[in-house]
């Protein structure tokens, strides 16, 4: 059901900015009650039983959104998906509104392998690189593959960036053999 997880991803992330809420907070705040959801299974119960009255519900929120410190508009969204009975989908809306307010903001993530790990000045040129030729800024993420034999192999979204021996090893075998 991704797409019922898209829909309040992207709803929320139109409040986050029409209201110029810090977004990080708002995320923040929305993962504290997830966390509270899948750590607390009587909260879980009470929020998700239908026999229990709403009104007792929001009580319950209300209280565990003042203790937190989370924003208005936070709890609007849980009192909306505890009304439409869409609590088991928290973790994956928090998922698609942290892609959906990075690609507002212009970002992309980036999954970096290597062969070796990398200094901090060449993963600063190379995030450099990645944001030249995507035209967006870049949050990387690094990993060590040791088959690549040596070179980067560079991951945004659905797009490959093969640096990697390997991968030139790769291009020079199907040139030969075509």
């Amino acid at each position: 059901m991704a797409s019922v997880a898209s829909t309040y991803a992207r709803a929320f992330a139109d409040v986050v900015f029409s209201a110029h809420l810090d977004a990080a907070r708002a995320i923040g705040g929305l993962q504290q009650i997830a966390s509270l959801i899948a750590d607390n299974v009587d909260l879980r119960r009470i929020w998700e039983n239908p026999a229990v009255p709403a009104d007792q519900k929001r009580k319950l929120l209300d209280a565990i959104v003042q203790r937190a410190d989370i924003d208005k508009q936070v709890r609007n969204l849980v009192a909306v998906l505890m009304d439409h009975r869409r609590l088991p989908f928290i973790p994956r809306i928090v998922d698609q509104l942290e892609k959906e307010i990075d690609a507002r903001l212009g970002f992309a993530e980036a999954q970096v392998s290597s062969a070796r790990e990398l200094g901090d000045a060449e993963r600063r040129t190379l995030e450099s690189q990645i944001e030249k030729t995507t035209g967006k800024k870049v949050r990387a993420s690094y990993g060590l593959d040791p088959s690549l034999l040596g070179g980067a192999l560079v991951r945004v979204g659905s797009t490959i960036y093969d640096g990697s021996v390997k991968g030139q090893l790769e291009k020079i075998r199907s040139a030969i053999s075509s």
